[in-house]
């Protein structure tokens, strides 16, 4: 099993920056990626960012590309999203989730194995 923990949100005001961070525990040799997926009410959780842990790949969406950054320390075990300009459309929570089937298939919220507790991030306008 591999546990995550997000950390880093909360309330800002447009135009600010926030870092998120996801701590993973537990047998994570098992990890090939990780990634960031957002939801607000209402609707479906879509993904943000992911990054690969043994190579350098990233993913992105297009609407935060150029704001958003996705990292890794894998001596921490733990992957970042750095977030700037953000806008009242970011506002969200936000889910660290793990891949453990070395899927490539980043976008699909079903290709990840574990998730986090969500953390939430609001962006005042």
């Amino acid at each position: 099993q591999v546990q995550l923990v997000e950390s880093g949100g909360g309330l800002v005001q447009a135009g600010g920056s926030l870092r998120l961070s996801c701590a993973a525990s537990g047998d994570t040799s098992r990890v090939s990626a990780m990634g960031w997926f957002r939801q607000t009410p209402g609707k479906s959780r879509e993904f943000v960012a992911a990054v690969s842990w043994g190579a350098d790949d990233t993913a992105v969406r297009d609407s935060v590309k150029g704001r958003f950054t996705i990292s890794r320390d894998n001596a921490k075990n733990t992957v970042y999203l750095q977030m700037n300009s953000l806008k009242p459309e970011d506002t969200a929570i936000y889910y660290c989730a793990a891949i453990r089937t070395n899927s490539r298939n980043y976008y699909n919220e079903y290709a990840y194995s574990y998730w986090g507790q969500g953390t939430q991030v609001t962006v005042s306008s």
